[in-house]
């Protein structure tokens, strides 16, 4: 299976990302909409796995949860937006590892991609950064990658420069 990821789109999308997700079977938003239109785009490129954010309103709210459980390719994926730093996770992110027992934690919030094996809670940590064009980040970032028989491959990142910011004197 393959899966597009990103977050922290901040209520932006653009046309930059068709490419890259081209022919992906799934994406996965972690949290931070925005906007529900950015759904509505991304659900015309494919079946779309989302949780929403601390900055998304009641109407993203009421459409999704806060986390959400995946079962794919002999896989376990938690999703959630706000986690903690890897191996060092909130409470609620805490509980739902414990009881899930995921092989892949997803999250997002830091606007800072990272791809870490957490060996504490024996899961891969995915943090596809932040594609949208508010905060401190200065390029957007999301993921492409394969799920295949309880193995992840082909992980790519692609980059963008976030917008130019022009600074008067």
């Amino acid at each position: 299976m393959r899966i597009g990821l990103l977050s922290d789109t901040h209520s932006y999308i653009d046309h930059k990302l068709e490419q890259f997700f081209f022919g992906v079977d799934q994406i996965w938003h972690a949290g931070d909409l925005g906007d529900i239109k950015v759904y509505d785009y991304l659900k015309s490129l494919s079946d779309v796995k989302l949780v929403y954010g601390n900055i998304d309103d009641s109407n993203v709210r009421q459409h999704f949860t806060e986390s959400l459980i995946l079962e794919i390719e002999g896989m376990i994926i938690l999703m959630i937006h706000i986690a903690g730093s890897l191996g060092n996770y909130n409470q609620l992110t805490r509980k739902l590892i414990n009881e899930h027992k995921p092989n892949i934690l997803v999250c997002g919030h830091s606007h800072i991609l990272k791809i870490a094996f957490d060996h504490k809670y024996n899961l891969l940590y995915v943090n596809p950064g932040a594609y949208g064009i508010h905060g401190f980040h200065l390029v957007r970032t999301a993921l492409r990658f394969e799920i295949n028989s309880g193995n992840i491959s082909k992980m790519e990142i692609f980059e963008q420069p976030r917008k130019k910011i022009k600074i008067e004197n």
